[in-house]
């Protein structure tokens, strides 16, 4: 069987393959022709072979593209696994069923929850949940109700998610894909990491034209990158953590707090700018927190010695901390400080922010945009909300940002 997996399974996948009793939660993204969605049809098949007290359930968001797609799929695997007279398969319910022992594979859509609810197996549990076209559901509460009504009754699960990247940044998918958890294993594949002849020369061919007509539909149609649609404020971000050695080399950090308490957070962000490259490393950030508690959070991040730029508008919670034993001053700010800090911001040659570390940063700096009006163009204005890591950024960047602001004044001036 291993020789014909080989021919089933691309080289992309053998680790995923290797550790799928290993983890839970396994989410697939990538762009056309990356064979994910082959994959995981393979995966489920084999899975229902091998343990039999086992089913499985595959949905679609909407029912009516579950013929065309998820089932056609799972024919594929069958067919390709060389198992087709082990298999029942019923395109009219849709359902496909294991002979040897009853075991099922059941197809559903999410746009008819009450086929959700109904969902029984009479032999065995629920193992194998599969979510194809994952951006197409409404949220990460819709597939938690969904997981709750079918993880029940067995020891292990295995759940796929398979999704193309949405562009938008602010996608609950994109939001979701950062986040970390021990039984989640997050994988990544493109059509180049298939064999060509699995796809076809065409399809590199169109690939190929597609990357010299329009880079940005190619990256992310075809490599599934997030490349945005047009309204994100900040493209110069990479978020990824930060290795300790590299921390360790930062000389001169700086600090910046943005209060907060009851309906917005008191933030705190610690950072390194050097050779026009900004890094974003320790963060504080929570709702209903005193100024003495946000004291005592700061000095357990060690760098309580540095002077801490704060948002100018909180007097009163400037001088508690500096009671505290703090080292603060209020932001100056001054006409036009807002576009002038996030457009040096947007200057920078690349923004790294450690999402380990400084998770509701790399949030915020990922999902910021521009908002449309009612003829759906994008305001030029930059938008005053959910952007407090921003803000905390730029007090701590203040004097730099200021330099920055009168050598243009200055270049202007020589101009006229």
């Amino acid at each position: 069987m291993q020789c014909s997996l080989d021919n089933l399974i691309a080289p992309a996948f053998y680790e995923v393959h290797k550790a799928i009793d290993d983890y839970t939660h396994f989410w697939l993204c990538g762009g056309r022709g990356s064979t994910k969605s082959s994959f995981v049809s393979i995966e489920i098949i084999l899975g229902i072979m091998k343990n039999s007290d086992t089913n499985a359930v595959v949905l679609r968001k909407v029912g009516a593209y579950l013929r065309d797609s998820v089932f056609a799929q799972l024919e594929w695997a069958v067919e390709k696994l060389g198992v087709s007279d082990k298999w029942d398969i019923k395109p009219s319910v849709p359902e496909m069923i294991f002979k040897k022992t009853g075991q099922k594979i059941m197809f559903r859509g999410a746009d008819k929850p009450q086929k959700l609810k109904s969902t029984k197996v009479t032999h065995g549990y629920i193992r194998y949940i599969w979510y194809e076209e994952l951006d197409e559901f409404g949220g990460m509460k819709e597939i938690r109700t969904i997981n709750q009504s079918m993880m029940r009754g067995g020891e292990k699960f295995t759940v796929f998610y398979s999704y193309n990247p949405p562009q938008n940044r602010r996608s609950w998918v994109n939001r979701e894909a950062l986040k970390e958890r021990s039984d989640m294993l997050i994988h990544k594949s493109t059509y180049l990491d298939v064999p060509q002849e699995w796809l076809g020369e065409q399809f590199f061919l169109e690939a190929k034209y597609l990357k010299k007509l329009h880079l940005d539909q190619y990256r992310h149609e075809y490599l599934g990158e997030v490349t945005g649609t047009g309204g994100e404020v900040f493209n110069n971000l990479e978020i990824r953590p930060l290795t300790q050695e590299e921390i360790d080399a930062f000389d001169n950090v700086r600090c910046g707090i943005d209060f907060g308490f009851a309906a917005d957070p008191f933030v705190y962000v610690v950072c390194f700018l050097h050779n026009n490259r900004l890094f974003i490393f320790d963060e504080i950030y929570a709702k209903g927190m005193t100024n003495r508690t946000a004291a005592e959070e700061i000095v357990k991040k060690g760098y309580e010695s540095r002077m801490i730029v704060c948002d100018s508008a909180e007097p009163k919670s400037i001088n508690d901390l500096r009671g505290f034993g703090l080292r603060v001053r209020g932001a100056r700010k001054g006409p036009d400080s807002i576009e002038y800090g996030i457009r040096f911001l947007q200057g920078l040659e690349k923004i790294v922010i450690d999402n380990a570390r400084c998770k509701n940063t790399a949030r915020e700096f990922s999902e910021y945009e521009l908002e449309r009006d009612s003829d759906g163009e994008f305001r030029s204005t930059y938008p005053d909300k959910n952007n407090h890591t921003i803000d905390a950024v730029r007090y701590a960047l203040e004097d730099e940002i200021s330099r920055r602001k009168a050598r243009i004044i200055n270049r202007k001036d020589l101009d006229l």
